[in-house]
């Protein structure tokens, strides 16, 4: 059964000075879904979420809540609370005082003010844990605090900007789970930012990818993993081999001076394209094993590096023009020299972009310093 619509951003411009932020922005939130922004420093996505709890205005375009537009309704009348990643607790107060300050501002009854503290202690683990400084507590613990808080005063949409961020790993994947918990057990609607591509793909309902103040994709975790929308989405969302390539027509594609199978259509003939190949869609080969596969789909390449990740192996393997990233649960030995092939399924065509990939970022910066100084002058 579908969801209905909760939140809707239509055609929202947001300009700071002369710096356009949001470019007519168009965005979609349903009644109890988990919806992540996601996107690099600087792309809009903590903005979004200032002009959704009221903190901002938008220049242009309208925001509703279910069917009331509320670009002019301040924060404290809207139906909507945030968990900020510094977690503005009261140091003077204590677990439980922190958990009910918003009760107490309201006025709501002593007993049933108790009676729902109990409650969120209970829902955020932190039974016990009443009377203890807020300053006592570990980061995790001051962050359930945090989302304890948010969340008894019963809104209908709770957002969470970077809210894990200060966290150390093995404490942000916990929370990860706990929170993915907390939005199932509740009725509400979560809005989550962040940068981080797995804390994304792990957690929500939605991923909203953002770059330069625009949506360049929406869908599912797993859609926009396997289908990203162009090179910067396949880029950011895990790692990729993006190489250029040529689309010869439908279903067949060359790149490298190899020709491929792939299931791509709708392209026209000899369009140049982007290919998108996941580390772990490339199949090795052993140099003897190779006469047995098509020689004329076989990459050839050598191994440049091979670091061991935990679950995996990371390659890099340099052929003729291009150098490949692999993840393998074998080790391949450095030097050694290996064929590379990938399924047609696995081969992703993507239409030219003239958006700067992360990784062209990065390279970009690299060979011209001043260009990473001037970026951030502009911030």
């Amino acid at each position: 059964m579908k969801k209905s619509e909760l939140i809707r951003l239509s055609g929202v411009v947001k300009k700071f000075d002369d710096e356009v932020v949001l470019k007519s922005l168009d965005l979609s939130v349903d009644d109890g879904e988990f919806v992540t922004l996601l996107g690099p420093s600087g792309c809009g996505k903590t903005t979004t979420l200032r002009l959704i709890g009221g903190f901002e205005k938008p220049d242009e375009g309208d925001i509703f809540f279910g069917s009331q537009r509320i670009n002019d309704v301040p924060p404290n009348k809207r139906n909507i609370n945030t968990v900020f990643q510094k977690y503005a607790l009261f140091p003077h107060l204590n677990v439980e005082q922190n958990i009910a300050f918003g009760l107490n501002i309201r006025k709501v009854d002593r007993k049933e003010t108790k009676r729902r503290v109990a409650e969120m202690l209970e829902l955020v683990n932190l039974k016990g844990f009443e009377k203890r400084s807020v300053t006592s507590l570990s980061g995790g613990q001051q962050q359930r605090v945090a989302i304890a808080r948010a969340i008894i005063q019963q809104p209908k949409v709770l957002l969470l900007d970077e809210p894990l961020g200060a966290l150390d790993l093995k404490l942000r994947k916990e929370m990860q789970v706990e929170l993915k918990k907390l939005h199932e057990t509740l009725d509400m609607t979560f809005l989550y930012v962040t940068h981080d591509q797995e804390e994304a793909l792990t957690m929500s309902d939605t991923v909203v990818v953002m770059n330069q103040g625009e949506i360049l994709q929406q869908g599912t975790p797993i859609d926009i993993y396997n289908e990203p929308a162009n090179a910067f989405v396949a880029d950011f969302i895990g790692q990729s081999n993006i190489i250029p390539g040529i689309m010869r027509q439908d279903r067949v594609i060359e790149f490298l001076g190899t020709v491929y199978d792939c299931v791509d259509t709708g392209f026209s003939k000899n369009e140049p394209v982007d290919v998108v190949i996941r580390p772990e869609d490339l199949l090795l080969i052993d140099r003897e094993d190779s006469s047995i596969q098509p020689a004329d789909r076989l990459l050839k390449g050598r191994v440049q590096t091979c670091l061991f990740k935990g679950v995996h192996y990371e390659m890099l393997i340099e052929t003729v023009g291009f150098t490949f990233m692999v993840n393998s649960t074998v080790a391949c030995e450095v030097g050694s020299e290996k064929y590379l092939d990938v399924d047609p399924d696995n081969i992703h065509i993507m239409k030219k972009s003239s958006i700067e990939t992360v990784t062209e970022l990065e390279h970009r910066r690299e060979s011209d310093p001043s260009a990473s100084a001037e970026e951030e002058e502009e911030k």
